[in-house]
């Protein structure tokens, strides 16, 4: 472990944590050595905090069971244990999860964010590596916000949007301005966390309602597809978004059926393909541990892509697309998938810490 960065997992006991302690077992970068959680798990090594609880793979990462797990709700808990934290946090109020993640900060202890509650900050980059790394310029004025030294916080987006928005991206950097797109998302049981929604309401049954994912999925890709201006993020014009969300009863990845109406250029099916095919950005160039070769992968078979099979492409984080043909009402549309809880979640959070790594954001940590 020699030279690693040692990190820190807040919210360690829940799914997304766990899915977070898994994940950074092995990682070449970052070594878990801090972990913290709700006070009724405080004090007890992380093996008996989740006893009987633990859900990713047959085993706890030996070198995570007998960490003590802390109380998150003490941010001085992590001074001179790790030197920035992942957080997987998930409190009742999100303006106490904002509180929170700006009271690591304060502390000179960066926080790489799964949460929502700092999504809509305006000096707070929503990062998906490859579409917006230019928003890190952000930083440095987030930090002279606040008064805050080697402190701050970047999150991530919604689980849901990472099923579209890296083709919409490639289309928009070739030239292929979108003005309008239709989208429904068939998302996994997953994304609800655990022990999430009854199984009862997901056997032989499909759910035409999650609260807040509909807002989301139509906003936050504008905040991703903004730029920096005078310290803050503006968000873009377009495109306009109408989305239905609804849960299905699949473990793990979520689908989503993609209409889109392109301005005046309007491109052909063989250059769509050829462009999302070809699509490669900073992750890529930097080889960065976690970021997929091949981000966008095109699938020619009509019945793909399917979650059980396709879910774990370039190891969970690539965007598969199949079915793309034309749209009567639009111009095209297609089906893309993700995995919701690797790309979608903390592999995603990873990928974020690795580009602020790289870009030298933890370098006087």
């Amino acid at each position: 472990m020699a030279g690693k960065i040692k990190v820190g997992v807040l919210g360690a006991t829940g799914m997304v944590g766990q899915r977070y302690i898994k994940l950074l077992e092995d990682h070449p970068w970052f070594e878990v050595t801090f972990v913290a959680a709700s006070p009724r798990s405080a004090g007890q090594p992380y093996k008996d905090a989740v006893k009987n609880r633990w859900l990713i793979g047959a085993e706890i990462p030996a070198g995570v069971q007998d960490l003590i797990v802390e109380d998150a709700n003490i941010a001085e808990k992590a001074i001179g244990k790790c030197q920035f934290v992942f957080s997987a946090l998930e409190l009742p109020k999100k303006e106490d999860i904002k509180n929170l993640e700006a009271a690591y900060a304060a502390e000179g202890i960066p926080v790489v964010s799964n949460a929502s509650a700092n999504r809509w900050t305006e000096d707070v980059p929503m990062l998906v590596p490859e579409i917006n790394y230019s928003h890190l310029d952000v930083i440095a004025d987030q930090k002279k916000h606040h008064g805050w030294d080697k402190g701050f916080i970047a999150v991530k987006p919604n689980c849901s949007l990472q099923t579209y928005m890296m083709p919409i991206h490639a289309l928009i950097m070739a030239g292929y301005e979108i003005k309008r797109m239709v989208v429904t998302t068939l998302q996994a049981t997953s994304g609800a966390g655990y022990p999430g929604v009854p199984s009862f309401d997901m056997i032989d049954n499909i759910v035409p309602f999650i609260g807040g994912e509909e807002e989301k999925t139509e906003k936050e890709c504008l905040k991703i597809l903004g730029k920096v201006v005078d310290g803050k993020i503006e968000n873009a014009a377009g495109p306009i978004v109408s989305s239905t969300c609804t849960r299905v009863p699949v473990i793990d990845g979520h689908t989503a059926c993609v209409s889109l109406e392109f301005g005046d250029k309007k491109p052909s099916l063989e250059e769509i393909e050829k462009i999302w095919t070809s699509y490669t950005s900073v992750p890529q160039e930097l080889k960065l541990p976690s970021a997929p070769e091949h981000p966008i992968v095109v699938r020619h078979e009509e019945n793909r892509p399917q979650p059980r099979r396709d879910r774990e492409t370039e190891k969970g984080m690539a965007c598969v697309i199949g079915r793309l043909r034309p749209c009567n009402v639009f111009d095209v549309k297609f089906v893309a998938l993700s995995h919701n809880t690797k790309r979608g979640a903390a592999l995603g959070g990873i990928l974020n810490a690795e580009l602020l790594k790289a870009k030298g954001f933890f370098d006087n940590l």
